[in-house]
């Protein structure tokens, strides 16, 4: 989610040039999720083994047939005790560009399934919104559910997917567990922390994100994680999303950890987190005195 303080100043120019409302909708979903088929760095290399999922439905939204592409890494051997991840990622990088986030979340115990939302990646094409990625998480979400049915599911966000899964978390009530990394409590509340905060766009957001007011809805343990580093999101809103949940619950506050390296900064943190608030058990390779992959 790079370049937070463009969607300000530009949403507050629009505004002043009297821009179209569906002219604005759009360039705030562009701004948004800066949707493409990018990874970052050698990020693709790291989906070597991982398997190639298609997730195929017929788009509410759109009227329209839509189709995801996801990465698959799972457990072996996996067992009903095996915890199964949706991982949904944040803006401008397709689901390769999470390799390496996916790949510490199965070192902590997890198969992942992450998905490309609509817009991204090999997922079907056109401009992603609020309304298509839910639509997009919820359709993964029931086809792990369909095969992984014993399996303990979890929900995992990074940035603008955290968003996106606690209305997932906030429309199901199968899920173990939510997970949120870099997150927010809204879109207005993320652009009134820049330095064009104090213009009054706020009523003009279209894309409104507002996962403070979805996750006193959800119905499982949260485990909130924010970097003290993260020049893109401030801690401060990761705390408020915090607080207003109503479920058993932890804030990991990682010191040092940037928007895009608090998973791997975290990751003792992490381990701890999951075995006290989710009561998980270290994976096999921990338990045989064998030292997780370094990612």
């Amino acid at each position: 989610m790079k370049h937070w303080s463009l969607f300000a100043s530009a949403t507050a120019l629009v505004a002043l040039l009297a821009g179209g409302c569906s002219t604005l909708d759009e360039r705030q979903r562009e701004w948004i999720f800066q949707p493409s088929d990018r990874s970052w760095g050698n990020s693709e290399a790291m989906t070597e083994g991982m398997e190639h999922v298609w997730i195929d439905f017929k788009s509410n939204v759109t009227g329209e047939p839509a189709r995801l592409h996801g990465l698959w890494l799972g457990g072996a051997p996996e067992s009903a005790d095996t915890p199964v991840l949706l991982y949904l990622h944040g803006a401008r990088y397709n689901v390769a560009g999470s390799a390496p986030r996916m790949r510490r979340m199965h070192e902590l115990g997890f198969s992942v399934l992450a998905i490309d939302y609509r817009g991204f990646g090999k997922s079907s094409a056109g401009l992603p919104s609020e309304e298509t990625a839910r639509e997009d998480a919820r359709a993964a979400w029931t086809w792990m559910a369909a095969r992984h049915p014993k399996q303990p599911r979890y929900i995992f966000g990074h940035s603008l997917g955290g968003a996106i899964g606690i209305d997932l978390a906030a429309h199901v009530s199968d899920e173990s567990g939510t997970i949120v990394e870099s997150t927010f409590t809204s879109i207005a509340d993320v652009a009134s922390s820049f330095k064009w905060g104090w213009l009054p766009f706020g009523p003009l957001i279209t894309q409104r994100f507002e996962a403070i007011s979805k996750v006193k809805d959800i119905g499982a343990p949260l485990l909130v994680v924010h970097g003290t580093a993260d020049s893109l999101i401030n801690p401060t809103l990761g705390r408020k999303l915090y607080e207003a949940a109503k479920v058993p619950k932890m804030f990991v506050l990682v010191e040092g950890g940037s928007h895009h390296n608090t998973n791997s900064v975290g990751a003792a943190q992490y381990r701890a987190a999951l075995s006290q608030l989710f009561r998980m058990k270290p994976p096999a390779t921990e338990l045989a005195g064998q030292p997780p992959h370094a990612i």
